[in-house]
C-alpha cells in the first residue's frame, strides 16, 4: 500500500495563527465580571469610585480634598488602604485633572468635620459620667471627691472573683474621673 503523508501547508499555519491570535485578543479583553457596576461616564477608565470609600479615607483625613481622594481611589483600584498609605508615607495626592469631575454628594456635615473637631455631647453617645452613672462622685461645682485612702488600700489584687470585677470598677471610675479633672484644669487654663 502506498503510504499517503498530510503535510501542513502555509496557508493552513496562517489560519490557525489568526483564529489564535482573535482568541486570546477576545480572552484578555473580557471583561471580568458580568455583575460589574456600569461604566461611569465622567471618568476615563471607567470606574465609578464607591462614596463610602471616599467617606472612609476622609473621616481619617479631613484635610484632604474629596476630588483629589476620588482621584487617588479611581488611580489604584478604590482601594483604601493603598490611598492611606500613601497620605501616611509623606507623598501626599496628586491633584486630580480638570477633567475629572465624579458624582461626590456633598459632605453631610461640612463645618464639624472640617474642623476636624468634634463636639462634645454628641447626641446618641453620652458623657463617660453619665453612661457610668457616676454623677454622685461628682460634689459640687464640677469638682468631684477624691478617693479615701482606704479605697486605695482596697484596690489590691484578690483571688475572689466579685472582689477583682469591683477594684476594677473602681478603679475604671476613678480614672473617668481624673481625666475629668485634667480636662477641666486644661480649660480652666485655656
Amino acid at each position: 500500500m502506498a503510504e499517503s503523508q498530510t503535510s501542513i501547508n502555509i496557508p493552513q499555519i496562517l489560519a490557525v495563527a489568526i483564529v489564535g491570535f482573535f482568541a486570546i485578543r477576545w480572552f484578555l479583553n473580557k471583561p471580568a465580571s458580568a455583575s460589574a457596576p456600569p461604566a461611569s461616564s465622567s471618568s476615563r477608565g471607567g470606574r465609578q469610585v464607591d462614596v463610602t470609600k471616599i467617606n472612609q479615607v476622609t473621616s481619617m483625613f479631613p484635610q484632604l480634598d474629596r476630588r483629589a481622594i476620588a482621584w487617588d481611589l479611581q488611580r489604584n483600584g478604590g482601594s483604601v488602604a493603598a490611598t492611606t498609605e500613601r497620605v501616611l508615607g509623606g507623598r501626599g495626592l496628586d491633584n486630580p485633572p480638570p477633567s475629572f469631575q465624579p458624582n461626590i454628594p456633598a459632605q453631610e456635615t461640612a463645618s464639624g468635620s472640617s474642623s476636624g473637631v468634634q463636639k462634645r455631647g454628641a447626641p446618641g453617645q453620652p458623657d463617660l459620667i453619665t453612661r457610668y452613672n457616676l454623677q454622685g462622685r461628682i460634689s459640687g461645682k464640677g469638682k468631684e471627691a477624691e478617693p479615701s485612702e482606704e479605697e486605695r488600700m482596697k484596690s489590691a489584687w484578690s483571688a475572689d472573683k466579685a472582689a477583682r470585677a469591683e477594684n476594677l470598677k473602681r478603679r475604671r471610675e476613678e480614672m473617668i474621673l481624673a481625666a475629668r479633672r485634667k480636662m477641666e484644669a486644661k480649660e480652666g487654663q485655656a
